[in-house]
Order: C-alpha cells, then structure tokens, then sequence
C-alpha cells in the first residue's frame, strides 16, 4: 500500500509544490487547508489524485480526525504576514505556536512516523554573522519569529517525550512559480512585467537576502522524508548567497530586457510609499539574512540548483502565462 502523508497548508506556495512532487512520486496525499491564503486553484494539476481537506489547524478535533491512518506529517500551515504579526501577535502566536502544537499532538495520537517542520530564517532575527549557520543566536525581531521559534521548541520537545523523528526547516526567502504577492520579488515583478514600470526600492537598497527556489527547497524535503535513518534536528533551507535587494532589482530589470533604473525611495519604517500607496516599510528591517545550507549538504547531500537568474527567468513565465494569479485580493507581505 501507498505511503500516506498529510500536508498541513498544502493549498499554499510550498505545501502545494510538496503536495505535487510527492503524487508524483506515488504518495497518497492529503492536503489540509483552511483556504485563508492557500488556493485549490494552486492544485489543479493534481486534483484528481489528492484529498482535500479544508480544516484549521486551530481545531484540534478535525485536525486530529484529518490525519488517521497517515505515515507522515509535513506541516507548512502558518500565519506569514509581518503586519498582521505586529497589530494582531495573539493570533500569530495562535496559528503559529498552538497550530503546531495541536499538529504535535495529532500526530502523536495516530502514530506518525516522522515529522517535517516549516521553520523560518526569522528565528534569527539580525545577523550576528553571515552566513548564518544552525547554531546562530536565535533572537527574533518580529512575533512572527517568536512564534516559529516556539513551534521548534515545542518539536523538540515532541521529538524528546515521543522518539518522533521531526525536522525543523528553517526557509529562507523562498521564491518560485505560485509565490503569494506582497514580498520583494514579485513586486518587482510586477511593477517592471505587469506594469511596465520602474521598481521602487526602501531606502539604499543594500539590504541583503538570500533567495531559494521553490524546487530546490522541495528535493531538500522529499529527501528527509524518504531517509528512513534522518534523525530528528535543524537545518537552513538556503543558498549562502547573499543578493542586496538593489542587486535583485536590477536582475530583474535585465532579465525583463526592460531598459528602467530603479526608484530609491526614502522611506520611514511603518510609513505607506507614495508609489505604491499599498505598501508600507516593514518596521524592524532585517539588514542581513544570508544562511548557510552546509549541515544540509553534510548530512544529505543537497545542495540549491537553481541560479538566482534561472529561478526568476522561470517565476516570469509563469506570472506571463499566469497574468491573472496576482489579482487575488488576499496579499501577503512576508
């Protein structure tokens, strides 16, 4: 009989990436969304071949009834916006630290096998040193970060009590086909693709991220879900390549062939910008997040693939052939 696991968020950016990459290697899956953010339309290619579930992870009772008979637990669900964090922190505590509790406990109660994580880069908060590696000081700067760091305490925890084997991933900026709208990236993307418009950088622009691919991401999943032996631990999700966010504007540019310089707007943290009255500066801006995925490499092998280059020419054409995706009224600003 098939393997069966269940993917908490899986009508989201990643879970639903996860959700494909394992039908196609002959997993039965079990999506498990509340639709908040997550979007059926993310699953059409495996419609036909997945269970959907729509559920909270707030509610225990169905939650734990979803996940019977399941082998596996990959938990992505999470409250991702910055914003809603800061004015609304009781809720991202809920969602992020009790939601992963309550998955905790149903997959104890039906006798997971193994565990997988959606951890954060924020757990860190600002850079002691780059690259960041596992061993970072974890001293968060926003809730959201509090919340994720809990969930990990609580996982081991979990791992400690129960001899369940859980991975804790912590993503860096994860971009890709099906991204949400709201982080740097996209709007980039459509400002110059879209809109035809130049992008509009907060402040110099010299703030550096670390971007992985979608996919790259998912091959790092699949294979700590697939190594019987994975013992339960930590490990950055990342390329150790730190872009400056003025460096990302410009490859977009070039990649667009467009002929624009980008717009420096000088910005207070909190305040709207004038161009794109949407939009406000995160308070609290991360200078540095650049995390190394050595441990990754040591302990499995990976290592990221795609180029930032390659990865953006591919998030183009999808949004091209996808002009329509962005216009969905939820925005996420993580």
């Amino acid at each position: 009989m098939k393997e069966k696991i269940f993917i908490t968020g899986g009508a989201g950016f990643i879970g639903s990436h996860i959700a494909e990459s394992l039908v196609k290697d002959g997993y039965r899956v079990i999506v498990y969304d509340n639709f908040s953010s997550g979007r059926l339309e993310n699953l059409k290619e495996i419609k036909g071949d997945t269970e959907i579930i729509k559920g909270d992870i707030l509610n225990y009772e169905m939650l734990e009834k979803s996940m019977r008979k399941c082998d596996f637990v990959s938990h992505q669900a999470a409250q991702l916006e910055i914003f809603r964090c800061l004015d609304n922190p009781d809720l991202d505590l809920k969602v992020n630290t009790i939601g992963t509790l309550n998955v905790l406990k149903a997959a104890v109660k039906n006798k997971v096998k193994k565990i997988i994580n959606a951890s954060s880069a924020c757990v860190y908060g600002q850079a002691q040193y780059i690259p960041q590696d596992e061993k970072h000081p974890a001293n968060p700067n926003w809730p959201y970060g509090v919340s994720k760091l809990a969930a990990e305490k609580y996982c081991q925890i979990y791992q400690n009590i129960y001899s369940i084997p859980i991975v804790s991933l912590r993503y860096s900026i994860v971009y890709g086909e099906k991204e949400w709208l709201g982080r740097v990236l996209t709007m980039f993307i459509k400002r110059i693709i879209l809109e035809n418009k130049p992008p509009i950088i907060f402040g110099n622009g010299e703030q550096l991220r670390d971007f992985i691919y979608v996919k790259d991401l998912i091959r790092l999943h699949n294979l700590i879900l697939k190594n019987n032996k994975v013992k339960s631990n930590i490990y950055n999700v990342s390329t150790g390549i730190g872009t400056s966010i003025k460096d990302l504007a410009y490859l977009v540019i070039k990649v667009s062939n467009k002929n624009f310089k980008p717009i420096f707007e000088n910005i207070k943290e909190g305040d709207f910008s004038k161009y794109m009255p949407e939009r406000k500066r995160i308070p609290q801006e991360l200078e540095k997040m650049v995390l190394t995925p050595k441990k990754a490499f040591t302990d499995f092998g990976w290592k990221p693939e795609i180029s930032l280059e390659e990865g953006v020419k591919k998030e183009i054409e999808w949004i091209l052939e996808n002009p329509k995706f962005w216009s969905f009224k939820k925005i996420i600003t993580v």
